[in-house]
């Protein structure tokens, strides 16, 4: 299992949170996620995300459900942003 953190710009949060999309896409592929919203930037969003391998993150990232997931989520594709989690701690 890996851990990344993502982070976009959506164009309705209230909409990107109450959104299905994501568990109907990610869902299936074991692919988890908490959400988060940026309190003084109102339309940035984020996510850390539990994903079986960056491989399968990036194929399920790539597929025609994904495309229709983020433009449906109304997510700014340009503003896509994912960190992988990198060795050793605070």
């Amino acid at each position: 299992m890996a851990t990344i953190l993502v982070f976009h710009e959506v164009d309705n949060v209230d909409h990107w949170l109450s959104s299905a999309k994501r568990q109907e896409v990610f869902g299936p592929m074991g692919i988890t996620g908490r959400l988060f919203v940026d309190p003084v930037k109102t339309n940035r969003v984020g996510l850390i995300v539990e994903v079986p391998d960056m491989e399968t993150f990036q194929k399920a990232m790539q597929s025609d459900e994904a495309a229709n997931a983020i433009r449906f989520d109304g997510v700014r594709p340009d503003t896509f942003v994912v960190l992988t989690e990198a060795s050793g701690s605070m």
